[in-house]
């Protein structure tokens, strides 16, 4: 639970009341309460359990606005008492699931969308609700290469408004990449400010191009800081188009075909970054018998030669999200791709919030962009596109403008 940033509410006989977004909510917070269920069933799973003995766990979530009363009961007895339609729903959907499985509310399953694998369960009449409520099985996370796109799958975007000079200067840039200049941009902003558009803005203007490119895109995640170099083990699974079936032989071969002619230039590339990946490689390699820190100096070297092979056939985009959790690691391994700006036809685009601050050093190749709270103009013009131009009365645009403040994910 704590790994998820959850808090434990309550202890109820053999279960426990969990909520998330509490005291401190994050744009996450739905998600990160699906993928705790998830993991509180395969923590149960691996138990030692004594012989004759199982144990199975069930798990049901809903999404909704609760009243959070103060501190009840004395020393570990103490809870919050947790007030509302939404504890009462979860509840009824844990009850709707079978042993070692997770459901879901209907409006949780809208939030998390393309991020998760799910089965319909279809429309129940449950105590103490009027209307039938439709509850989603939770089977497991899918690995998805845009986190912004899988959130609002079966959403159609509106075209980007208010952020003119931002797109102006990623277009600029990426016109220079295709000239052969390396470039380092940064997208500073709080939650909800439209980094992640802007991303897609600049990905979706690249793929209109003729010419060839690459756009690999990584995430750093809050619940894998400690994960050294998570971003980039996320990314090669996906590029190397793992299945969670896959053998480790077939796993091996996909790697192979990955990296392909790089293994002649470094020998070692295959089991480094198998190694990397959790992949056995006996007995198709040798063991690499390395000292730690001379194998991570190894691993990052050969992701270093990788990337500038790549990058040496076309336009590469380099995407990194979120800086503000990245592992030391990968951070380490992002000062070694700046570098390499100056002499490749990279782009690296990074986005992070203010609190982020790059340990590199600035270099005229860099640029960082901070993205301000929408002017009204430009709020109006994204609410007129939503209501496909429909006029709203002036007291309902006043409370929208008032509450969303400028920030276009609200």
């Amino acid at each position: 639970v704590e790994r998820f940033e959850g808090r434990i509410s309550r202890f109820m006989g053999d279960g426990v009341l969990i909520h998330f977004g509490y005291p401190q909510a994050h744009e996450y917070d739905t998600e990160q309460a699906v993928r705790a269920g998830l993991a509180i069933i395969a923590a149960v799973r691996q138990l030692k359990l004594s012989p004759g003995l199982t144990l199975q766990t069930r798990v049901g979530i809903a999404t909704g606005q609760v009243v959070v009363g103060e501190l009840i009961g004395k020393d570990e007895a103490q809870e919050r008492a947790v007030v509302g339609e939404t504890p009462n729903l979860a509840a009824r959907l844990l009850n709707l699931a079978q042993p070692d499985e997770v459901v879901i509310a209907e409006a949780t399953q809208r939030l998390v969308s393309g991020l998760f694998e799910y089965d319909d369960l279809g429309y129940h009449q449950l105590k103490g609700f009027t209307l039938p409520v439709r509850a989603w099985r939770v089977r497991e996370e899918r690995a998805v290469e845009s986190r912004f796109e899988a959130t609002r799958e079966n959403h159609d975007l509106i075209p980007l408004a208010g952020r003119e000079e931002e797109t102006a200067l990623l277009r600029q840039r990426w016109q220079q990449i295709k000239q052969g200049d390396g470039a380092v941009v940064l997208l500073v902003g709080e939650p909800g400010i439209g980094k992640s558009r802007l991303v897609q803005e600049l990905r979706d203007y690249a793929a209109s191009d003729t010419e060839q490119h690459l756009s690999l895109r990584h995430y750093c995640a809050p619940y894998f800081q400690a994960s050294a170099l998570h971003p980039v083990i996320d990314h090669l699974e996906r590029a190397a188009h793992f299945n969670r079936d896959d053998s480790a032989e077939t796993k091996l071969d996909k790697l192979e075909r990955l990296l392909g002619d790089l293994t002649h230039q470094i020998p070692d590339a295959v089991p480094l970054l198998a190694a990397l990946l959790s992949i056995p490689t006996s007995p198709r390699y040798a063991p690499l018998n390395l000292a730690p820190q001379r194998q991570k100096e190894k691993t990052l070297g050969t992701l270093q030669t990788w990337m500038t092979e790549l990058a040496s056939t076309q336009p590469m985009l380099l995407i990194f999200e979120d800086l503000h959790w990245i592992d030391p690691t990968t951070q380490d391994l992002l000062g070694r791709f700046i570098e390499c700006c100056q002499t490749y036809p990279i782009l690296i685009l990074l986005t992070c919030r203010p609190e982020f601050h790059p340990p590199w050093i600035e270099s005229p190749h860099q640029t960082t962009l901070t993205l301000r709270r929408l002017k009204t103009n430009s709020s109006i013009e994204i609410v007129h596109r939503l209501t496909g131009g429909k006029r709203l009365p002036p007291e309902v645009m006043s409370q929208i403008m008032e509450k969303t403040d400028g920030v276009p994910l609200f």
